[in-house]
């Protein structure tokens, strides 16, 4: 009995290697974008992320808006999840400002039409009468559309706890 459950095993083991690799592999329309396109991804990326910060320290919402997907999905340091329409409503009405956002350490990856952005923000700010000021990181993902624009579809941050703050 036990040679025949090991027999089994040893069976669906094999047919797992001869199989698996192609179950998992990326489709065969998938190409890695030429260096010079990547660059040139990156530098759009780039200016997208100066847009966003500039939207976000003048209060512009409409700005804001154009720069969000329709399907925009924020998580904010506290967990909560955030829309599209939260996000430009927050903006719009003042609830949250930000008076200093400083940005470094900016990783820019480029996977054919989509960019994954990772950074560290120091700001100076308020949502809803409440500090928010400090240093964060966050990863923001963007998806190229069909009409070449780079769209925020996901956002998400995390505060960096400073040593003197209560855990």
């Amino acid at each position: 009995m036990a040679e025949k459950s090991l027999l089994r095993i040893l069976l669906l083991a094999g047919l797992l290697a001869t199989t698996a690799p192609h179950a998992f592999a990326a489709p065969a329309t998938t190409k890695p974008l030429p260096r010079a396109q990547k660059h040139e991804y990156r530098h759009e990326i780039d200016q997208v992320e100066e847009a966003w910060r500039t939207a976000i320290l003048k209060g512009n919402a409409t700005a804001l808006e154009g720069l969000l997907a329709e399907d925009y999905t924020g998580i904010t340091a506290k967990g909560a999840i955030q829309t599209k329409e939260q996000a430009v409503s927050n903006l719009r009405s003042g609830a949250f400002q930000l008076t200093t956002l400083a940005i470094s350490d900016r990783k820019v990856r480029v996977y054919g039409e989509t960019a994954v952005v990772t950074s560290l923000a120091e700001l100076t700010g308020s949502k809803k009468d409440s500090d928010v000021s400090g240093r964060y990181r966050y990863t923001r993902v963007y998806v190229r559309n069909s009409a070449g624009q780079w769209k925020i579809v996901s956002f998400e941050a995390s505060r960096i706890q400073e040593a003197n703050e209560h855990k």
